[in-house]
């Protein structure tokens, strides 16, 4: 009885310090790397350490920013995501978005760069708006240089 106690304990203190996103709170929430609050669904972002806490950011070149200053680089977090604009205030992985850079498509920090769920969705709004398309390796290059 007392080895199923403490096999107990281990699994519920391996499940409770598992890092997990949260949803970002628009109008209050400020972002981390520059400040300002974050108020617009389509292109705020969002990283959870492995330790499991939060950072908020307004645009995704902040966090693109915050990342590359970081000593640690990607491997500090377990969850890098951004908002997809397609469905504003949903938050997807980076690593898995399509990005595109549209003088036509206005974000907060005025990179002009936007994330969607599927390349079928960026192509079509880069037919419809012009720009640029990226990966994340690549968006990523673009906006630190």
């Amino acid at each position: 009885m007392k080895n199923v106690f403490i096999i107990i304990l281990i699994l519920l203190s391996l499940t409770a310090c598992k890092p997990e996103p949260r949803a970002i709170a628009f109008g209050h929430d400020a972002c981390h790397f520059c400040k300002m609050t974050v108020v617009d669904r389509q292109h705020a972002a969002e990283l959870v350490t492995t330790k499991g806490r939060v950072y908020t950011f307004d645009a995704i070149e902040c966090m693109i920013n915050y990342v590359a200053e970081s000593e640690e680089g990607e491997r500090a977090f377990a969850h890098l995501l951004v908002n997809d604009y397609e469905k504003p205030a949903a938050l997807i992985p980076a690593e898995k978005s399509h990005f595109l850079i549209s003088k036509n498509i206005p974000s907060p920090m005025g990179a002009f760069l936007t994330a969607f769920a599927t390349k079928e969705a960026a192509t079509a709004m880069q037919s419809a708006k012009g720009g640029q398309l990226y990966d994340w390796n690549s968006i990523q290059k673009h906006i630190t240089e």
